[in-house]
């Protein structure tokens, strides 16, 4: 594990600038020549937000990514006028897509979810305008079926559309662009293309290849070739496509960043002579499987960054965390990422106008914050009914006989060491407590019943030992750096007792079990009644 004190030894590259040195003319690029390991230096630490969340601006000029921590993959960024608006892959989470908001690039601000109906688990979206109107394009993925959608919104705040088939099977990542024509395109994943109608709500033909992306040596250390993520722009004469090659997740390496141009969406497309433009080299470096990027232009014109989503090192479990890079344009009408392994701080974006950053994860319940904070795990039609809110309480009817069982409410957040506590109380023949859920084969957790406790551990129910509290207590957990221990009180936290099982939990995570998801805190409720929650706590740890 690495902790924020390592520096990869792209870092060393980073100029004043925040930039990584260019290679001279015909100098195969740094993420080509096999640097050495990275090598321990005393470094910068992130400011505290909101609960002593992770925060990346400094304070002084320069920021440290993460830009959002937790699960926040596959960013796709809207430059809106002065606005910047993003949203990544939502996975099984429902209400789902949130978008974030900012005028900095650094500080974000939730807006609000824009996906309410389950049509599965939601692989990287794509989040354009085009003549006024705000569009989400993304792919859903169903056991043993995927088809594409998109919903549309003529205010980014909504109301915005329900899902409308595009009847695309197999493809997932779309990328969506505008011709020379004005004719509208979304590309696909492998190098596929298909017209869109005007409107933009259904596609014209079928599918056709147009691109043979860049490929890596042979002896590599990657997951799979999958060219996935295609995002495209227009600048100057050429259409540029950033693609994500190497896999997602699996080798530390794989994941990268690679680029190619042409002067027609149909090509030739020429590829980046100085492929890959981003990636992990060495398994030292604080960022692990950096890709799926988006260029977008700064607050200032002619300043360019780019987004994309990386593993933190000895984080797995908190999922591809959005990481901010800047772009610099070289004379061959190419551009480089900089910002080395982004293990430094970097200089912010010129003249954008910084705002509150994050969101208080603790929760009152006295405001609605479904959708925002709070959402189920792939829930059924209705899901949403099983919870009200009443008297300073969140009521959350059970469902099933376990998390494995039933639909938890689980939230993203973004530090290393945190816990969160809450009052619970059940009622009669009902379970329920505090989790950290990954999916329903996997997770961790406490839970009771009026008699007993219930152990969650690697996604089993292990143990029942008796409960001393009744139907009513206060839980805590805290999760120390993948370290979680449990404790309770029944006099309202007058006293607190250590409960006897501890667990580790760093293997809870995509490269163990699949999925592509993090291991989220949540509350459950199983059984026949309903459990009050109140005043749930979330506090990050040092």
């Amino acid at each position: 594990m690495v902790d924020i004190n390592r520096r990869g030894a792209l870092g060393a590259l980073l100029t004043g600038s925040g930039l990584a040195a260019l290679p001279a003319a015909g100098q195969a690029a740094p993420a080509q020549m096999g640097l050495l390991p990275a090598q321990p230096t005393s470094g910068p630490t992130w400011t505290k937000g909101i609960e002593g969340q992770r925060k990346a601006d400094l304070g002084d000029g320069t920021f440290l990514n993460p830009i959002l921590t937790g699960d926040r993959p596959d960013p796709s960024i809207l430059k809106d006028g002065a606005d910047y608006y993003m949203t990544h892959s939502s996975f099984d989470a429902y209400p789902g897509l949130l978008i974030w908001h900012s005028r900095d690039l650094v500080n974000w601000t939730p807006v609000g979810p824009t996906l309410k109906t389950n049509v599965g688990s939601i692989w990287a979206p794509e989040l354009c305008k085009h003549k006024g109107r705000y569009y989400i394009y993304l792919p859903a993925k169903f056991p043993g079926n995927n088809t594409s959608y998109v919903i549309w919104a003529d205010k980014i705040e909504g109301p915005w559309s329900e899902p409308i088939d595009l009847k695309l099977p197999r493809y997932i990542d779309p990328g969506h662009i505008v011709d020379e024509t004005g004719e509208r395109w979304l590309f696909l994943s492998g190098g596929d293309r298909i017209k869109l109608a005007p409107d933009g709500l259904s596609t014209v033909g079928k599918p056709e290849h147009v691109y043979d992306p860049w490929r890596y040596p042979d002896d590599w250390e990657v997951e799979g070739f999958s060219p996935e993520g295609p995002k495209l722009m227009r600048r100057g004469e050429y259409f540029y496509m950033i693609t994500a090659v190497g896999g997602t997740a699996g080798p530390p390496t794989g994941h990268m960043v690679i680029a190619a141009r042409a002067k027609s969406l149909a090509g030739p497309w020429e590829n980046h002579p100085r492929n890959p433009l981003v990636r992990t080299v060495d398994n030292a470096e604080m960022w692990w499987s950096r890709g799926h990027a988006t260029l977008v232009e700064g607050p200032t014109p002619g300043d360019w960054w780019t987004v994309y989503h990386g593993y933190e090192n000895g984080y797995y479990t908190l999922g591809r965390q959005t990481l901010l890079a800047p772009v610099t344009w070289t004379a061959d009408g190419w551009f480089e990422i900089g910002g080395g392994d982004l293990s430094q701080p970097i200089k912010k974006p010129k003249g954008g106008k910084p705002g509150p950053h994050g969101m208080a994860l603790s929760d009152d319940f006295s405001t609605d914050k479904y959708g925002v904070q709070w959402n189920f795990f792939d829930p059924k039609p209705g899901e949403q009914d099983r919870i009200r809110r009443e008297g300073g309480a969140l009521i959350l009817k059970g469902a099933g006989e376990a998390p494995s069982t039933g639909s938890p409410l689980i939230f993203v957040n973004g530090d290393q060491a945190y816990e969160i506590e809450c009052e619970i109380e059940i009622e009669p023949e009902t379970r329920a407590g505090l989790i950290l859920f990954y999916d329903r084969q996997l997770y961790c957790g406490l839970g009771f019943d009026a008699k007993n406790f219930v152990t969650h551990q690697y996604g089993i129910e292990r143990g029942r030992p008796a409960n001393p509290h009744g139907a009513k207590m206060l839980m805590r957990l805290r999760n120390n750096r993948h370290i979680v221990s449990f404790h309770t009180s029944g006099d309202g936290g007058k006293t607190w007792k250590r409960f006897d099982r501890g667990m580790e939990v760093s293997g809870y995570h995509h490269n163990v079990r699949g999925g592509f998801l993090m291991l989220k805190p949540g509350l459950y409720a199983a059984g026949k009644g309903s459990a009050r929650f109140r005043n749930f706590q979330y506090r990050a740890l040092d």
